[in-house]
C-alpha cells in the first residue's frame, strides 16, 4: 500500500483544473523535449522545475518523434505530477511542494 500525502491531491476536479489553467496561461515552457526524448536527465530537470515552480509548461519539440498524449501521461507518471492540460504540443504539469514557503505555494481552491 502506498501512502498519499495530505498536501498532494491525486486528481483535481474541473474547477481546480480551470484555476491552474488560468495560472499557467501566461507561463512560458520551462522544459523542452527534443530528439533525445524522455531521457533520465529530462525527467530530473522536469522534477527540479516542478519543485521550484509547482506549475510548469512542457513543450514537445517537433523533432522528438513522440506522441503528445502518451508522452504527457508518461512524464506526469515519472515525475509523480498531475497533468492539468494538453494544448497542441504543450502541456501543463502540477506538483505541490509542501517545502516551499507558504506565501510562494499555489493554493488550489477546495472542491
Amino acid at each position: 500500500m502506498s501512502e498519499t500525502k495530505k498536501n498532494e491531491p491525486l486528481s483535481l476536479n474541473t474547477k481546480q483544473k480551470q484555476y491552474l489553467k488560468g495560472l499557467a496561461h501566461p507561463l512560458n515552457p520551462l522544459v523542452q523535449i527534443g530528439k533525445e526524448g524522455l531521457s533520465s536527465g529530462l525527467i530530473a530537470m522536469t522534477n527540479q522545475e516542478l519543485l521550484h515552480h509547482e506549475l510548469i509548461k512542457v513543450k514537445l519539440g517537433s523533432n522528438s518523434g513522440l506522441d503528445k498524449h502518451l508522452t504527457s501521461v508518461e512524464i506526469a507518471e515519472k515525475t509523480e505530477s498531475i497533468l492539468v492540460q494538453l494544448i497542441g504540443k504543450t502541456f501543463v504539469l502540477y506538483k505541490a511542494n509542501p517545502k516551499r514557503p507558504k506565501d510562494k505555494r499555489i493554493h488550489i481552491p477546495k472542491k
